[in-house]
């Protein structure tokens, strides 16, 4: 099979089709909700076969986690990008706290979120998997957090698995918030963080 020209070996094919099924998974899972939505209204929107879905995921749970880690590493990319701004420590927290309020609490995904993880107390699997990408993304951020620190020459306050558990739990209970009213301002997640982080030069 050819694109354009450019051969297209069965994997590549493979990948694309999972892909797809994940973009068009991750729109109707946020228009529609991820009850309503099904693995064969899936497979019709994006031109597939119900079959390819199975070749590509055990099931509905494995395509919404997929889901979710699009649209996670969507946000990764938003709060890394913020904290590498050519600025003092004071300035990426500005620049963070610039991209909170256009990418936290979005309504859609929130619903998304709190929906799916409601899925976790009939499925162990979900549950498991959702711990194990907690625990990734406090691990991330805390990683992040060091990196931030040790470029300002400073030291951290607490420790930085502490600092990343708390962030993390914040920008969870303050999206849920902004999902239901987006006046709520985010500010206050920046004057946290600038308390957590409180330093002195070593």
């Amino acid at each position: 099979m050819t694109v354009e020209g450019v051969r297209v070996t069965r994997a590549e094919r493979q990948a694309q089709t999972r892909e797809s099924l994940i973009a068009v998974a991750r729109e109707m899972f946020l228009s529609d909700g991820y009850a309503v939505t099904s693995l064969d209204k899936v497979a019709v929107r994006a031109g597939f076969s119900k079959g390819a879905v199975y070749s590509n995921f055990a099931g509905k749970e494995e395509l919404c986690l997929a889901v979710l880690d699009s649209i996670h590493e969507e946000q990764v990319e938003g709060v890394v990008a913020a904290f590498s701004k050519d600025s003092d420590l004071d300035g990426r927290i500005e620049a963070f706290s610039e991209w909170a309020r256009e990418g936290l609490g979005r309504p859609r995904w929130t619903a998304l979120e709190v929906e799916f993880a409601a899925a976790a107390r009939h499925s162990p699997f979900v549950a498991a998997e959702l711990v194990k990408r907690h625990r990734e993304l406090a691990a991330a951020i805390a990683g992040l957090i060091r990196q931030v620190m040790q470029d300002a020459d400073v030291e951290l306050a607490v420790p930085a698995e502490e600092a990343a558990t708390v962030l993390l739990s914040l920008g969870i209970g303050l999206g849920a918030l902004r999902s239901l009213d987006s006046k709520i301002d985010v500010g206050v997640f920046a004057d946290l963080m600038r308390t957590l982080l409180r330093t002195s030069t070593t």
